[in-house]
């Protein structure tokens, strides 16, 4: 994942393209990008994807194969098993706590409408609470609901010394098919944060868990996005085998990731009801000290809004 490796400093010009849905020509439009002085050492942004080197280019198009239907099937019907197995393997060890969600997003700290307002958040997709945890120690006027796929991950989040149910609930919850609305209020949250989620679930189903999510936000609230973006180096490293659909692969494990150009997240957060306010790009260089390696990583990060009710009046 994006916090398993060393950041190095990424230079301060990179050459980016523009990707369609699902598509992986090599025709682009070229941009210079110079990072902020607070940008420097960890990453640069701009609105247009990755530019494959002629090798990558041709390894994405060999690459044709897919995992049989049967396959893909069974995946799916595992999906619960193998992020809990996941989970099983990986106690609470595997991710570093997110210590940077409020410096990426200035909502967390910003958008209470008054002094003094409890923020009300809803966390999809948890885990063991690496990005909560620090949120509570963090902000003590803040009430964040917690959902997660699986049922360990959740446990792992209560026996946090941490978890307290009068500043946070966490229950399990497959957000494409179970009701939010059964453990959140309708229209309650002000925030919710999706970060490294929506890239677990199969294309199919993405836009159920954001109608999900839709049913519990405020009007004028915010979903805060953070995944994996088209051409990252996660995505080029899958070897033959493991191509469930475009831009779409599982792993050793059996758990699956999708990687996102900035038009297919648009376009599902905007056929969900929501508007569009910020979807770049976000470009790291990361480095494996004891490999000797150095690669590209590519995320999106976005914000998304659910509209204001209109008040017609006669």
């Amino acid at each position: 994942m994006e916090d398993d490796i060393e950041t190095n400093e990424f230079f301060a010009t990179q050459t980016y393209q523009r990707e369609g849905l699902n598509n992986c020509s090599l025709s682009s439009k070229v941009a210079t990008v110079t990072p902020s002085k607070s940008d420097v050492p960890f990453q640069v942004r701009g609105d247009r994807g990755r530019i494959l080197t002629p090798e990558e280019a041709e390894k994405l198009i060999n690459d044709q194969s897919l995992v049989s239907d049967f396959k893909q099937q069974k995946l799916e019907i595992d999906a619960q098993k193998n992020w809990d197995l996941f989970y099983k393997r990986n106690s609470t060890n595997f991710f570093k706590d997110r210590h940077w969600t409020t410096r990426e997003f200035e909502e967390l700290k910003a958008c209470r409408e008054f002094e003094n307002q409890k923020l009300i958040l809803l966390e999809a997709g948890c885990g063991v609470g690496n990005c909560l945890f620090p949120l509570l120690e963090d902000d003590l006027n803040v009430f964040i609901y917690a959902c997660d796929f699986s049922p360990r991950a959740i446990e792992f989040v209560k026996q946090n010394r941490l978890y307290k149910v009068e500043r946070c609930k966490a229950f399990q919850c497959d957000l494409t098919k179970d009701d939010l609305l059964q453990n959140v209020p309708v229209d309650s949250v002000d925030v919710v944060t999706l970060i490294f989620v929506l890239s677990a679930i199969h294309p199919d189903k993405m836009q159920l868990a954001l109608e999900n999510i839709h049913k519990i936000l405020k009007p004028g609230g915010y979903i805060l996005f953070r995944d994996y973006g088209l051409y990252d180096h996660a995505m080029l490293r899958f070897k033959t085998g493991h191509k469930l659909g475009p831009n779409f692969y599982v792993r050793q494990d059996g758990t699956r990731s999708f990687f996102f150009s900035d038009e297919y997240v648009a376009q599902l957060l905007t056929a969900a009801g929501f508007e569009v306010l910020v979807n770049e790009y976000v470009f790291r260089e990361t480095v494996n000290k004891k490999e000797g390696l150095c690669v590209p990583r590519v995320f999106l990060q976005c914000k998304f809004k659910k509209p204001e009710r209109i008040l017609i009046t006669c």
